[in-house]
Order: C-alpha cells, then structure tokens, then sequence
C-alpha cells in the first residue's frame, strides 16, 4: 500500500503509527515514549511521564485510551491488564 502521508512531519497530535505490548516494570522505561496508552483490563495504572512526573490513574475502566505520553508503566501501583502502547 501506498503511503498517503510519507514526507511529511509529524506532529505529537497526528495518530500512532506503532504500538507495542507493555509490562508493568519498576525498573525499566518502555520501548518507547507513549502518545497514549491502551487499557484492556480494567484497574490502575502507575506512570512515569516524559517529564518524570510519577502518577496513579484509579478507576480506569477496560477499553480506555489514555493520552499520556509515558517513559514507564510501574508494576507498583498498577493492576490495569492487557496494556498496549501507543506512538
């Protein structure tokens, strides 16, 4: 397929382009900083965002699209399922 879009920039509003399966980790940062965050079980989520804040989602439910850009999803606090990362 022909890519309609190829040559042009990129902005941080345009949709993602990949994904990747997330593991909750306390010690390592994701494949690559998120546009968003898909939530397939419903829980909690612990982030740590791109500005190296650390916060707590409560009360996520399945099915949310959380537009967070994250560096790192901790397995402390977390208890959201099947997460998959978005750039």
């Amino acid at each position: 397929m022909t890519e309609k879009y190829s040559g042009r920039a990129e902005s941080i509003a345009a949709p993602a382009a990949g994904g990747f399966a997330i593991t909750a980790n306390d010690g390592a940062d994701l494949a690559a900083e998120t546009r968003a965050i898909y939530v397939g079980g419903a829980g909690t989520l612990a982030l740590v965002l791109a500005s190296g804040d650390t916060v707590t989602f409560t009360g996520l439910t399945a099915g949310t699209l959380l537009p967070v850009r994250a560096t790192r999803v901790k397995a402390t606090g977390t208890s959201a399922t099947q997460l998959v990362g978005l750039h």
